[in-house]
């Protein structure tokens, strides 16, 4: 692979996004649906993307502007879109939305639209109606896909043709959030002939071989096929197990070979690194439990396959979607009502790489990127609707100039086993109540112990990292947080701090760092902890000023312990 081509490159515990030979973090935004569309309209938005710090832009290419009448392809947006993006050396992911967008095909063409003879729809029924029309194509036509795959070849051609000496475009993303909506499963005359066909054995096949690998709700789905000892020639309708999940298998086996019919033919002209994204389930085991929500909101989903897209890469159906759809290099989760970590966890199932793709873009998201980047190795997380906010209203901005700052030591970090932890506190419930307790990790013989920086008043939100550098040398960064050093060597006795150093960068590309200050006493409540406090701390109507505001928000630590004689 010329080395030019960004590409993903495995380590120890993941895989990086390599640039130019090098590995880059991606400091991502995504745009509203429509911003991308329009070069004119992003002349506007390019400076206040650049202002909070961006260094990645994902933007939608839709098919329905890409080609307009069959065989008409339109390049001249995006030329120059992808060359206003290169002249501020800002790097894009483009979304292609082909066939699906949201359990929707609401982007595909006029002339797809308006034949569905030709390109048929799904049809789905409810508990008072019969199957009907859905405003989705059918995933068990051939057409659509063959019609799709061409336009994705085409654009991937068109990105090679004018950006490979450049690498602006670093990767794509594959359809938008797939799935069928509305019910378990496609009802229609081309989707009901393949549900009375046996289940092919290739899949069938992986499913047994993997039964160790596999994720535990797929393994549940399968479990009365497992007590009838793995049997053959089932067809889908006599496959055991509850129905709504086996529909959801059904749809999800044939909706991976379809994306990776798609991305196959974009990835053989140019092979950039793809993935698709996801629309998680949301259930009361799974969700951000600090969240208070109306009773009924349409984009949040729910727990059951067809109130969020059924077939969609979901954790039920991962393992499916990763064995069969091999042109995606990961499967990526959009995380706005799901736990956050939960959610980093589930997509690094089998060792992918970890991208959020769409996130909530409030402080409640910025704090949780620390967690993907430093805890879960994350190639980038972006926040949704990023173009829409001012850059003085962009709490990404100062998440984003310290992360960028040191990029090299996180992605260093990356690539070692237990290297680096990213944390997170919210703020305190309007009783007091803390529902964050001390997060506790065991890094380079020690034992940290991470909280909430002390204050005499109302402790704040906080979020940062902790990333081992060499010997007992920890780098800390990010607010409001303070961390405590205990040594796991059974020997030791007393444990204190040698040395505590505000740092600031001198060097982004390097991540080279100078002392700003030697810190000490207050700064570490008297030698029991390296405190990082927040940017506006809460004196309570102490008088006296013990804790001071947060600066660089980087500080260099170095524990000690002493031992008993043996």
């Amino acid at each position: 692979m010329p080395p030019q081509i960004p590409h993903l490159r495995s380590t120890e515990l993941s895989k990086q996004l390599i640039i130019n030979d090098e590995p880059f973090l991606m400091l991502a935004g995504e745009l509203q649906n429509s911003s991308f569309t329009s070069s004119s309209f992003m002349k506007e938005v390019w400076p206040k993307l650049k202002a909070a710090n961006l260094n990645t832009v994902l933007g939608c290419i839709t098919w329905e502007q890409f080609e307009p009448e069959e065989g008409d392809f339109h390049l001249d947006e995006l030329e120059k879109l992808i060359q206003d993006a290169k002249s501020l050396g800002m790097k894009l992911i483009l979304l292609w939305f082909g066939s699906f967008k949201n359990g929707l095909s609401t982007y595909v063409p006029p002339w797809v639209k308006m034949d569905p003879k030709r390109f048929p729809r799904a049809k789905i029924r409810t508990a008072t109606t019969e199957a009907q029309a859905a405003d989705v194509l059918s995933i068990f036509g051939q057409n659509a896909q063959k019609a799709d795959s061409l336009a994705f070849k085409t654009l991937m051609q068109h990105i090679k043709r004018i950006d490979e000496d450049h690498s602006t475009v670093i990767m794509v993303q594959v359809e938008n959030e797939v799935g069928l909506l509305g019910d378990s499963r496609d009802r229609g005359e081309l989707a009901e002939q393949q549900f009375k066909q046996t289940i092919p054995t290739d899949l069938l096949d992986v499913l047994e071989k993997d039964w160790s690998r596999l994720n535990q709700p797929l393994k549940h789905t399968l479990t009365a096929w497992r007590e009838e000892g793995f049997r053959r020639g089932l067809t889908w309708a006599s496959f055991p197990g509850s129905r709504v999940y086996v529909d959801e298998l059904f749809m999800a086996y044939h909706y991976a070979l379809y994306v990776n019919a798609v991305a196959s033919a974009g990835k053989d002209v140019y092979p950039l690194p793809m993935y698709t994204n996801v629309w998680q389930n949301y259930g009361s085991e799974d969700r951000d439990k600090s969240l208070v929500l109306p009773a009924k909101i349409d984009a949040a989903g729910g727990n059951l396959p067809g109130a969020y897209p059924s077939g969609g890469a979901i954790d039920n159906v991962l393992d499916v979607w990763q064995t069969f759809a091999p042109a995606l290099d990961f499967i990526a989760p959009d995380v706005y009502l799901n736990d956050y970590e939960n959610s980093c966890r589930k997509y690094r199932h089998r060792g992918q790489p970890l991208l959020i793709p769409e996130q909530r873009r409030d402080d409640h998201g910025a704090r949780r990127i620390w967690a993907a980047f430093c805890s879960y190795q994350a190639l980038g997380a972006a926040p949704f609707g990023i173009d829409t906010l001012s850059v003085e209203e962009n709490v990404f901005r100062k998440h984003y100039e310290l992360l960028s700052s040191v990029a090299p030591h996180i992605l260093q970090a990356q690539t070692k086993t237990s290297a680096s932890y990213g944390f997170f506190f919210d703020e305190l419930l309007e009783d007091g109540t803390d529902t964050f307790p001390t997060r506790e990790i065991d890094m380079a013989g020690w034992h940290l112990a991470v909280e909430r920086s002390f204050v005499f008043g109302k402790p704040s939100a906080g979020s940062g990292a902790v990333i081992h550098l060499h010997g007992s040398e920890f780098l800390l960064l990010g607010w409001g947080f303070q961390v405590s050093f205990t040594s796991l060597d059974e020997r030791a006795y007393f444990n204190g701090l040698l040395k505590f150093e505000e740092k600031e960068v001198v060097n982004n590309a390097t991540g080279e760092l100078r002392t700003l200050r030697r810190l000490n006493g207050d700064e570490t409540r008297s030698g029991k902890c390296a405190v990082m406090p927040s940017e506006d701390p809460d004196y309570g109507g102490f008088p006296i000023s013990i804790t001071i505001p947060a600066r660089t928000g980087i500080a260099v630590c170095e524990p000690y312990a002493l031992f008993a004689e043996t």
